[in-house]
């Protein structure tokens, strides 16, 4: 795999998170929106993924509530504002341990596929640059990239003896 997340900012409000995967975007769409797939995958090391509801609709919502190792509990939720399968997902998301309005962020995932990688871009834009800037002196690259490595190996596709 040998692949890594790239993290920048981007302006004053957004942070642009790249990172390609050994899959055909589908499957990697299907990461991200089947309950019984962001489980295995979502989250730094340490942290399980205890509850986890996808209504995957324009409108819909969506849940996660995530357990770390010393037991703190850290509940993610999120508006499905876009979806179109399988290259883009747009949501407004919300952590709750963030400030009401100021924790809201509108998160656009785009996928695109070439020769069997797909890059995948989240772009997150930020209520201010205060809480931009305070997501990433947080460790989120940390636990971003460790849960993108095992996006990874979930959504490996086994090469075929004799293929090239």
């Amino acid at each position: 795999m040998g692949r890594s997340l790239s993290v920048t900012k981007s302006g004053d409000l957004e942070i642009v998170m790249t990172r390609s995967f050994d899959a055909p975007r589908g499957l990697v769409f299907d990461a991200w929106t089947k309950p019984e797939l962001v489980r295995r995958w979502f989250g730094p090391h340490g942290c399980e993924v205890v509850e986890c509801e996808i209504d995957l609709w324009v409108g819909g919502r969506w849940r996660y509530r995530l357990l770390h190792d010393g037991g703190k509990e850290m509940v993610l939720q999120g508006v499905y504002q876009e979806i179109s399968r399988p290259e883009r997902l747009v949501s407004l998301e919300t952590n709750e341990d963030c400030e009401a309005s100021e924790g809201d962020a509108l998160a656009t995932l785009t996928l695109v596929e070439d020769g069997g990688v797909t890059t995948l871009t989240q772009v997150v834009r930020y209520g201010s640059k205060r809480i931009r800037d305070a997501v990433l002196e947080s460790g989120m690259e940390r636990g971003v990239g460790e849960g993108f490595d095992r996006l990874a190996e979930v959504v490996a596709v086994p090469v075929r003896a004799g293929a090239r």
